[in-house]
């Protein structure tokens, strides 16, 4: 049976390697967006995880007429409101600039004592047929902010989000570990369930 294409709507290699290899015993033929020839920026408008990954679904979805999966996932940190939330990637300003928003993380939490640090990892994901069909999933992991970096793995907020059970970050886990309990691991469990349940 011919594989289905499926493109993954992100230029975030990390996140495409770790969709594609929770994603690889489903019945799909799976590519970036780069893979599949489409380069747009698309401005994510939303006020949730949700709304961020449809909107980007939809417009690849549209632009294609293939199946799309696209995810928002982001921090939110309980002393801080819920914040960076669907602002995580520009917490700082610049798009993308890990360093800078990881920075103004610490400063923000700086006189926060760590039991008072608690945060989770959240991840939405959209996946847009082009029958219109939608699936929309959630995933959470729950942690706590570290007072400094810890770990040299992963990306993000990864070096300071440590896992309480586990006693580490999400930069100290190898990437078979943290596929295995991520936000976004999460998510895609999930959004499996609902595809081998159809």
């Amino acid at each position: 049976m011919k594989k289905k294409d499926l493109i993954i709507a992100s230029s975030n290699q990390h996140k495409i390697d770790e969709m594609k290899a929770i994603l690889s015993s489903l019945e799909f033929q799976i590519e970036s967006m780069k893979e599949a020839g489409v380069d747009i920026e698309i401005e994510e408008t939303g006020k949730t995880f949700e709304e961020n990954a449809l909107i980007k679904a939809r417009a690849i979805a549209d632009l294609t007429g293939k199946i799309v999966l696209a995810d928002d996932s982001g921090l939110e940190v309980d002393a801080l409101d819920n914040a960076p939330g669907v602002y995580s990637a520009r917490y700082a300003g610049e798009h993308g600039n890990d360093r800078a928003n990881n920075e103004k993380l610490l400063e923000e939490l700086k006189d926060v004592p760590f039991e008072n640090r608690k945060a989770r990892f959240c991840c939405a994901i959209a996946m847009v047929f082009p029958e219109q069909r939608e699936i929309v999933v959630r995933g959470e992991c729950e942690g706590r902010i570290a007072t400094k970096y810890i770990g040299n793995n992963g990306f993000g907020y990864d070096p300071l989000f440590i896992i309480p059970e586990l006693g580490k970050t999400f930069a100290q886990l190898k990437q078979k570990e943290k596929n295995q309990i991520s936000h976004r691991a999460k998510a895609l469990e999930k959004l499996k369930k609902v595809l081998q349940d159809r």
